[in-house]
């Protein structure tokens, strides 16, 4: 019986982990905000048990940190960091694209090819927000038809990195510009050209991390976001809309996804 307990309380804290993420992703809760267990409990309708065991797990993950007798903050990850997770996520992506490319059916390809399309139909209608799902599903999806369960399973872990830190660190995002990087991608594939679409990807890569690198660069002291009316004004993804105080309990949505910097000197 106390297995079962255990089972169902897991399954639980995975459910409010899933949800705690998609708010943090989607700039409900934003860097340094509160993740106040109580109000998270008393929103999704559950003890603050399986809340405590998903924060856990957020720390684990690095987006939360969990301080004695304070509680749960939304940690404000160091731009270095964000960095260096694009270079894992473009290795990853390449690795993905080379696997995948050669068991895509027909319909996958339509799929990926569809998805090109949406992004820039938002990005005409200046739809950001709309523009980073299909980014994230794009990718995603990408990685998915690798078959590779845990290439997928690291790809994910760095979403958080990707996702959200970027969306705070490019501030008037250029939705166009965004989606104006995915065609190359998506032309290689249509041709089932592996060495075409892992050269898109590389350039996809560098062109964001360079921009985000620059704007690193540029920004003055304490202000990672840099000036938002450079030439670029984005990485691959919009800016959060929107924010909550201390507290908010999450709303499931989706946000932008980032992509890695490569060293220079390094392919």
């Amino acid at each position: 019986m106390a297995a079962d307990t255990f089972v169902v309380r897991s399954v639980l804290a995975d459910q409010v982990r899933d949800r705690l993420l998609e708010g943090i992703l989607d700039g409900s809760y934003p860097p340094d905000s509160r993740i106040v267990e109580t109000s998270v409990a008393k929103e999704l309708g559950t003890s603050q048990a399986p809340v405590r065991e998903a924060l856990r797990g957020l720390a684990t993950l690095g987006v939360v940190e969990i301080i004695p007798f304070r509680g749960a903050r939304v940690r404000q990850l160091q731009p270095e960091e964000l960095l260096e997770a694009y270079v894992v996520r473009s290795a990853i992506e390449t690795l993905a694209a080379k696997l995948a490319v050669p068991q895509m059916t027909d319909a996958d390809i339509e799929d990926l090819v569809a998805l090109g399309d949406k992004m820039k139909e938002a990005a005409k209608a200046g739809d950001g927000r709309t523009v980073a799902q299909h980014d994230v599903s794009f990718h995603g999806r990408i990685v998915e038809l690798s078959g590779n369960r845990t290439l997928l399973r690291v790809w994910r872990s760095l979403e958080p990195f990707s996702r959200t830190y970027l969306t705070l660190l490019m501030p008037g995002a250029d939705p166009e510009w965004s989606a104006g990087l995915h065609p190359p991608i998506v032309d290689s594939l249509r041709q089932r050209d592996i060495s075409g679409v892992i050269r898109a990807l590389e350039m996809h890569f560098t062109e964001i991390s360079d921009v985000l690198a620059s704007r690193l660069e540029t920004a003055p002291s304490g202000d990672s976001a840099g000036d938002p009316s450079a030439d670029h004004p984005s990485a691959d993804h919009p800016s959060a809309d929107g924010s909550s105080a201390d507290g908010r309990p999450p709303s499931p949505g989706r946000a932008a996804s980032g992509s890695p910097r490569r060293s220079r000197g390094t392919r």
